[in-house]
């Protein structure tokens, strides 16, 4: 076993994937809370506590027990009883003799083990949990349980590969990854689903791989009818996330208005002049999946270019779509009156999967495999564990 652990170790050290099969998942660590003078855990299950890796337990709590705990620097107090905080943390872990073991925090079940961080002066609270378990807790949030199955096991895949391929992105902080959209929604098992568990169990282990190696995988809500190009979005290209086409287009429209006045303003603070007031707005129209000067190849904004009454101010789409606050950069805009007026399609930055565009190739019959295929060019499916 120990020679197996090693093994994977370095294999995500490198983030390169052998063919070969494991038998053995890795675990994420989820930082779930921090900032707290004082954690409050409710445990339902017969549970262990261990000083950092100490291999005997320092409390074996029956189920059903409720631990208070605070820290004193050398020092945690778990129900008033003083445990050492050597600067591994404190395991709150099942009893030998336990199955589905799950800890509770404000309200919430988690499985796996409960770890207690001692962080600038303040308690945090991390999840370490193996990761199928952790996208029991994901999947359903990120995808809705009763769409096609091919679907969610495309975004079982997604999750999976996302999240191993990230792995250390909160390292600073002592965890993987966040439990918040930052990184991927997860709230334990309060979120679980059959059909969701359903989808993971038929994918256990699969990931996705560009030359052997784990891919980013991105996903956003609708590409509005068309994916995008790595480096549009972020200015750097990735072979795997090229623009794409939708099975349907003009999808999820969306419209906002606001005042020429304002839109002014935030043109002029981005680009650290006064353009005085608005007079006209510079952009081509849209039409999806051909670009021009001012468009990416799928159509979405790459500059807007704002004309005003003391001089002009060229912003990025993404730019814009921080700014206003907007679902996407697959837009139009528009004044008239005062007012401006963006009409535009889709939800999120459009890389990678689309998840409403996935639901609509499953309903045409693609299976998952297919489906990632589309959205992640170039890639392998590869069964790590």
């Amino acid at each position: 076993m120990k020679k197996n652990v090693l093994a994977l170790a370095c294999l995500f050290s490198c983030f390169a994937l052998t063919p070969a099969e494991a038998a053995w998942q890795p675990q994420l660590s989820i930082g779930l809370i921090d900032g707290q003078e004082a954690l409050t855990l409710k445990l339902p299950c017969k549970s262990q506590v261990f000083e950092g890796n100490a291999k005997k337990p320092a409390l074996t709590l029956p189920a059903g027990s409720q631990l208070s705990i605070t820290h004193g620097g050398s020092h945690f107090s778990v129900n008033g009883k003083k445990l050492k905080n050597n600067g591994e943390g404190l395991f709150i872990k099942a009893a030998p003799d336990v199955k589905d073991y799950v800890f509770t925090l404000s309200q919430k079940d988690y499985r796996g083990t409960a770890k207690i961080m001692v962080r600038h002066g303040k308690l945090a609270l991390i999840n370490v949990v193996d990761t199928e378990d952790y996208l029991k807790g994901v999947v359903p949030e990120e995808m809705p349980t009763d769409w096609p199955a091919e679907a969610l096991k495309a975004q079982a895949i997604a999750a999976r590969t996302y999240a191993l391929e990230n792995r250390k992105r909160h390292e600073g902080e002592g965890f993987d990854l966040c439990a918040n959209n930052h990184c991927q929604q997860y709230l334990g098992r309060k979120s679980e689903k059959a059909a969701a568990d359903k989808a993971i169990e038929a994918t256990v282990g699969e990931v996705l791989t560009y030359q052997g190696q784990l891919i980013d995988a991105l996903f956003h809500t609708d590409s509005g009818g068309m994916t995008e190009n790595s480096e549009d979005v972020w200015g750097s290209k990735l072979p795997y996330l090229r623009a794409v086409e939708e099975k349907e287009k003009y999808t999820k429209p969306w419209k906002n208005t606001f005042t020429a006045e304002r839109v002014a303003s935030l043109a002029g603070k981005s680009s650290h002049k006064d353009i005085g007031d608005l007079k006209r707005i510079e952009l081509s129209s849209l039409k999806i999946g051909q670009s021009s000067k001012d468009r990416t190849v799928s159509g979405r904004v790459k500059q807007v270019v704002f004309v005003g009454s003391k001089g002009r101010a060229a912003v990025s789409g993404n730019d814009l779509r921080s700014l206003l606050g907007l679902r996407s950069t697959m837009f139009d805009m528009k004044m008239s009156h005062k007012q401006v007026t963006v009409e535009g399609y889709g939800w999120g930055h459009g890389l990678g999967l689309s998840q409403w565009g996935a639901k609509k190739w499953a309903e045409a019959g693609k299976g998952y495999r297919d489906i990632l295929k589309h959205y992640y060019q170039h890639t392998a499916l590869k069964k790590l564990y």
